[in-house]
C-alpha cells in the first residue's frame, strides 16, 4: 500500500525570498527536493489554499498543505536469501555482498537480487528508491556496501556520495608487477563499439582512481584502491586503461599471465579463478543520524584468500 503523508506547515520569516522548494527542502528535510518539486507539480501542495509553482517565492508567513503519497517503489519479491550484515541500526545497514550476486533485478536476472534478500530482511525497505540501495557493486566484485533504512538517511547517503565524502577502499590483484602507486584520472563512457562495455573515452563521464602497492609478486601486485567517483566499472575499466588489468576480470582483463616456473597448484588457481580479484574491504562514512564519523572493514574472500596465499607462497620459493 502506498505511504500517505499529509502535512500542514507555515513558512517562518527566515526564509522570505526562498523559492517555495528550496524552503521546503529545509523545512521537510525527510523528502528530497526532487521529490518535493514533484508533489508540487503535480498539484499535492498548496500555498495559502491554492495550488502551488515550483517556482514561487516565499514571504513568510505562508500556510502549506502537503498531501501526498509514496508509491511502493518496486514489485520485487522478498526472497529468503542469506545476507552477512556487518552492522546494522534504524538508519542504515552495512552488507558485506558476495561474488555472485547481483544487487538490482534486470532483465538478465528478475530475481535473486541483493534487492530481493533486503525485502525479505526489512519488508519497509519496499516503500524506499532500489529499497534504500544508494551505490552497487558488480556482480563478481565482493565487499561493503551501505543501505539506507529510511527516507532521511536515503537522502543524506545519497548527498555524500554526491559530494564525495564517503570513503571507498578495495583490494584488487592487476596482472602486472607495479614499483609505485599512482593516480588514473581519465573520462569514462560507454565502449564506442561494443555498447555494453565501459572505456576511457573523450567525453565521458570524469572518474578519477587513486591506488597503492600493498604486495607485489612475481608476475602479479596487490593494489589498494580509493575511488573519488563511482562510475560504471571504473576501477576495471581504469586498471585495464592503466595496462595493469585486475586478474580474473572476464571483460578487461585480457590474457592470463602466469610467472616463469609457475608451480601447477599456481597454474590451476590462476587459470580457474573465474572473477575480477576485486573486493570492497573499507567502507567509512558520516552517519546519516547521528553525525558520527563511522568506518567498517571485511577481510577478503576465501577465493581472494586463497589465491593471495598461492601469490605469496610462490613469490616466497623463487
Amino acid at each position: 500500500m502506498p505511504e500517505s503523508v499529509q502535512l500542514e506547515l507555515e513558512i517562518p520569516a527566515t526564509l522570505r525570498g526562498r523559492r517555495l522548494d528550496q524552503a521546503l527542502a529545509e523545512l521537510v528535510q525527510e523528502y528530497s527536493r526532487s521529490r518535493l518539486q514533484q508533489w508540487i507539480r503535480a498539484g499535492h501542495v498548496t500555498v495559502d489554499a491554492r495550488v502551488a509553482r515550483v517556482r514561487e517565492t516565499v514571504q513568510g508567513g505562508e500556510r502549506v498543505c502537503i498531501d501526498a503519497e509514496i508509491a511502493t517503489q518496486t514489485v520485487d519479491t522478498p526472497e529468503p536469501i542469506g545476507l552477512d550484515i556487518v552492522y546494522e541500526d534504524a538508519d542504515l545497514l552495512v552488507i558485506n555482498k558476495p561474488a555472485g550476486l547481483v544487487v538490482h533485478p534486470a532483465a538478465g536476472n528478475p530475481s535473486g537480487t541483493l534487492l530481493n534478500a533486503l525485502l525479505h530482511h526489512d519488508s519497509g525497505l519496499a516503500t524506499l528508491p532500489r529499497a534504500g540501495i544508494v551505490h552497487r557493486l558488480d556482480k563478481n566484485t565482493s565487499g561493503l556496501m551501505v543501505v539506507a533504512r529510511n527516507l532521511v538517511a536515503h537522502k543524506r547517503l545519497v548527498e555524500a556520495l554526491q559530494a564525495r565524502i564517503v570513503k571507498r577502499e578495495y583490494l584488487a590483484v592487476v596482472n602486472s608487477v607495479l614499483t609505485a602507486g599512482g593516480t588514473i584520472d581519465a573520462p569514462i563512457g560507454r565502449h564506442p563499439v561494443d555498447r555494453k562495455r565501459m572505456a576511457v573515452v573523450a567525453g565521458g563521464k570524469e572518474a578519477i582512481t587513486h591506488y597503492r602497492v600493498e604486495a607485489r609478486y612475481r608476475a602479479h601486485t596487490l593494489v589498494r584502491v580509493t575511488l573519488e567517483t563511482g562510475r560504471t566499472h571504473q576501477i576495471r575499466v581504469h586498471m585495464a586503461h592503466n595496462h595493469t588489468p585486475i586478474l580474473g576480470d572476464p571483460v578487461y582483463g585480457g590474457r592470463l599471465r602466469l610467472p616463469a616456473g609457475a608451480s601447477e597448484e599456481l597454474r590451476a588457481l590462476l587459470g580457474s579463478f573465474r572473477r575480477q580479484a576485486l573486493h570492497a574491504t573499507r567502507l567509512a562514512l558520516q552517519h546519516p543520524g547521528s553525525g558520527e564519523q563511522v568506518d567498517w572493514e571485511a577481510a577478503v574472500p576465501a577465493d581472494m584468500a586463497a589465491l593471495l596465499e598461492t601469490l605469496q607462497q610462490d613469490a616466497a620459493g623463487a
